[in-house]
């Protein structure tokens, strides 16, 4: 829908997540110089976030502006399990950096006073894995540093088809969602992708990933 909360969405956080996709530690990620503990870093501190983000979107599973969205087919709190054991392990040395940290207070918060809001975190989350994912996805299973297709379980959602009838689905379902209050949905999202560029910042701090 032209003029529809998905647009509005993807208008007013261009910028925004323009500036997290291009943080130096994605940037790292990208061109494939990420080392094995640097990756499990970045998983393991978006563990506590799906953890949480996905038990808050499974209790209000029936709120009118949660169900339409259909987030329980694209969970990945499993799939970030999986990636993390094949990196045997790494993740115990991958301390919560404290934007995750924060994160997952707000998301807490949202869950407890405000789970519409939680709209804006799935649409950041789970539309990003379905659309810049797929290429992570391909440059992890070549990366020479991590090993041949470690760690890409998180980015598998089936074939092209069905990643293309996901992410359709989000979007339909964003539109239909009877949203009270658009500004605030929207609002939230610029903020889920400004901590998560904090997050990145802190993540190549912490790994001596080079500014």
């Amino acid at each position: 829908m032209k003029n529809g909360l998905a647009a509005r969405l993807r208008a007013e956080t261009s910028a925004l997540h323009t500036a997290a996709e291009r943080s130096p530690f994605m940037a790292e990620l990208l061109a494939g110089r990420l080392d094995r503990p640097a990756y499990a870093a970045l998983l393991s501190n978006l563990l506590l976030l799906y953890q949480v983000l996905e038990s808050a979107l499974m209790r209000h599973a029936g709120h009118p502006a949660i169900a339409p969205l259909g987030c329980a087919a694209l969970a990945r709190t499993s799939a970030l399990c999986e990636d993390l054991a094949s990196l045997a392990g790494l993740a115990s040395i991958a301390l919560p950096q404290a934007a995750a940290d924060r994160y997952v207070a707000r998301l807490r918060e949202l869950e407890a006073t405000r789970p519409e809001s939680l709209v804006a975190h799935a649409y950041v989350r789970y539309l990003g894995d379905l659309s810049g994912g797929q290429m992570l996805r391909r440059v992890v299973a070549r990366s020479p540093r991590l090993g041949a297709s470690v760690g890409t379980a998180f980015y598998d959602f089936g074939d092209a088809s069905t990643v293309a009838a996901h992410a359709r689905r989000f979007r339909d379902g964003l539109d239909r969602a009877p949203i009270v209050d658009v500004d605030a949905v929207v609002a939230e999202a610029k903020l889920a992708f400004e901590w998560h560029r904090v997050l990145f910042d802190q993540l190549a701090l912490a790994t001596g990933v080079p500014a």
